[in-house]
């Protein structure tokens, strides 16, 4: 009986209930205040426009290259049954 008990108020019914922590510490101060909205970045969208493209002309000048090297060295050439669509 004194078993049952002892379980029913350990497990059951806990006297210490635990403490629940704020862990969002990016949007929340210590003490549980929110924090201010960050500063935005000016042009955000015209810099994304602007890695974007150049990106992919860096990329297409390297490729460029690339298949020219290819091509010199006769280590890929490409073949002109390949463009028949007839």
């Amino acid at each position: 009986m004194r078993l049952i008990r002892l379980v029913n108020n350990r497990l059951l019914f806990p006297q210490n209930q635990p403490q629940y922590y704020c862990y969002r510490n990016k949007i929340r101060t210590p003490s549980g205040g929110i924090i201010s909205e960050p500063s935005r970045i000016p042009f955000g969208v015209l810099r994304v426009i602007f890695t974007v493209a150049s990106g992919l002309l860096i990329g297409a000048a390297i490729s460029k290259n690339i298949a020219n090297f290819l091509e010199e060295n006769d280590l890929f050439v490409p073949s002109d049954d390949d463009d028949d669509d007839d």
